[in-house]
């Protein structure tokens, strides 16, 4: 007779639903990761710009000139602020997931210890029976000499 668990079926369903909690949330840390890059293009791109300006300060330059560069640092400054405020957002999704992700790793662990449990109980009733089969055999072959 071999071993069977009665809720093998429910253990796989956990450990794919593991699987798609686990996913979601690397897929998270990946978006995060992807802002926190674009917030340090933008830091460079607003200091290039910063630079620029202090570069050309004694040079004589136009109004304008002046003007769209301070439009330019004032856009970057704004996309800046959304990118930060997009990481925020994220990083709360991340830490509901990661409690989601948290929760179904537990409820697959328990069915696996579960399924460990009545795994060595089967194995040491089958050690026992085979061990008395054995001893049996061992008495009548004692009894017959």
């Amino acid at each position: 007779m071999a071993f069977h668990f009665s809720l093998a079926t429910v253990l796989r369903v956990r450990a794919i639903i593991e699987e798609r909690e686990e996913g979601i949330l690397q897929k998270i840390l990946f978006d995060i990761s992807k802002v926190f890059g674009a917030l340090e293009r933008i830091d460079m791109q607003i200091e290039e710009a910063d630079n620029s300006r202090h570069a050309e300060v004694l040079k004589p330059c136009i109004g304008l000139d002046v003007h769209a560069s301070y439009g330019e640092v004032k856009e970057l400054k704004q996309r800046r602020k959304d990118f930060e405020d997009k990481i925020q957002k994220l990083e709360e999704a991340r830490d509901r997931q990661l409690t989601i992700y948290e929760a179904a790793r537990r409820n697959r662990e328990m069915l696996t210890d579960m399924r460990e449990k009545k795994r060595t109980a089967y194995d040491a009733e089958m050690n026992k029976r085979e061990q008395k089969t054995l001893d049996d055999n061992y008495i009548s072959r004692r009894g017959r000499g």
